[in-house]
């Protein structure tokens, strides 16, 4: 008869849950940044479907989204309050990823990325910063920017001489 110790049954239910609840990022074997291309991949993706919630549940609650524009400098709700109308009519934006490069603090609950983006706007780049908080990570920035060659900027600075 196998007599069990309770409280070594509470250990090892506690060590358990300690395991379990553990966030392991190791970037050597390139999980962390597939974790975060994951995210980024589906956060652009639920924004080509209109997926409101999900789209901006991805979105920390003190987090910023800066747009093109020198105005675009929303708020969470700012971004909620302008977006949502586009999500309602389903006419919101596609953002296919080109390239990106993922980066991770040495504790690794900070994660931030630069991409290359093809857009209705031509390419674009988008980077971004990831804090690990409440158990998910959560966009704190994203900035989106449209690229410009080299070779095109005099028009450009004309163009916005104007303005």
């Amino acid at each position: 008869m196998l007599i069990i110790n309770k409280n070594r049954i509470h250990y090892l239910i506690l060590l358990l849950l300690i395991v379990n609840s553990c966030r392991i990022v190791d970037t050597k074997n390139n999980n962390g940044v597939d974790v975060i291309n994951k995210i980024i991949d589906k956060w652009h993706a639920d924004a080509r479907d209109a997926n409101f919630q999900e789209y901006f549940n991805r979105i920390s609650d003190n987090g910023y989204y800066i747009g093109t524009d020198s105005s675009e400098i929303w708020t969470k709700a700012e971004f909620e309050y302008f977006a949502k109308p586009y999500f309602d009519k389903k006419k919101t934006w596609n953002f296919k990823t080109i390239k990106r490069s993922v980066y991770f603090s040495k504790d690794k609950n900070t994660a931030w990325f630069n991409e290359l983006l093809n857009t209705w706007m031509g390419k674009c780049r988008g980077s971004g910063i990831l804090e690990f908080e409440n158990g998910s990570w959560k966009i704190k920035q994203y900035v989106l920017s449209i690229t410009i060659p080299n070779t095109k900027i005099d028009k450009v600075i004309e163009i916005k001489s104007n303005f």
